[in-house]
């Protein structure tokens, strides 16, 4: 782990543009990452409804991502529920992509 609190979690080449990838940190932190049209963000990956894998999920072309459990709609960029039956925002992580590797920061509650 770097002295910032940001580690490496993934390569920018395992995560294509519109698609989801469920990784954990070397903490122990389960993350869902989301490639929104370039712009890779990073999500706790628990839905906050019903504590389903947020990477088993889908992003949806309005860039929103979809719990497939119960239909739940994140904004990846922000964590906000933009759809129930979710209320609480899904907690966020920094993102650089740095020399190919993708790295998370501490988490930040919404």
């Amino acid at each position: 782990m770097a002295d910032d609190g940001f580690e490496m979690v993934a390569y920018a080449t395992d995560l294509a543009e519109g698609e989801v990838l469920g990784v954990e940190t070397p903490r122990g932190e389960k993350v869902c990452l989301v490639n929104v049209k370039g712009e890779i963000c990073a999500v706790h990956d628990v839905c906050t409804h019903a504590e389903f894998a947020m990477s088993e999920g889908t992003l949806l072309p309005d860039g929103t991502l979809e719990c497939v459990w119960h239909g739940a709609r994140f904004d990846p960029r922000t964590g906000a529920a933009t759809k129930g039956p979710a209320v609480d925002p899904l907690p966020t992580y920094a993102v650089r992509v740095v020399d190919g590797e993708i790295l998370v920061g501490p988490r930040q509650e919404a």
